[in-house]
């Protein structure tokens, strides 16, 4: 029998798209400020940067379309297109939140 899919399932990943673009702009602010050198962030960040992107969207479209494709619901599939994106996200907030402003 099929898993019905209730509104709440829609809500959860409206939520964690809520989460991917407030840790974003966190993420974008403290690159920003490394990079004017007010925020302790390491050389390495900005190809770091470019290529954890290409991975969480390349992980999370194939990912969405084998769902897709193997008649996953609409949810299932939103939520696992997500996923890596919103992994990639917290992570880097976590780290550089952790890092701290740069001492003189």
């Amino acid at each position: 029998m099929p898993r019905i899919v209730t509104p709440m399932d829609y809500w959860a990943n409206a939520m964690q798209m809520g989460w991917v673009m407030a840790e974003a702009q966190g993420v974008i602010a403290m690159r920003v400020m490394g990079a004017l050198g007010f925020w302790s962030v390491p050389k390495t960040e900005n190809s770091r940067m470019l290529n954890e992107k290409v991975f969480a969207f390349l992980k999370g479209s194939t990912d969405a379309s084998l769902a897709a494709m193997t008649g996953k619901s609409p949810d299932v599939v939103a939520a696992l297109a997500i996923k890596p994106i919103r992994q990639a996200t917290r992570a880097n907030h976590k780290r550089l939140t952790k890092r701290g402003l740069k001492r003189a």
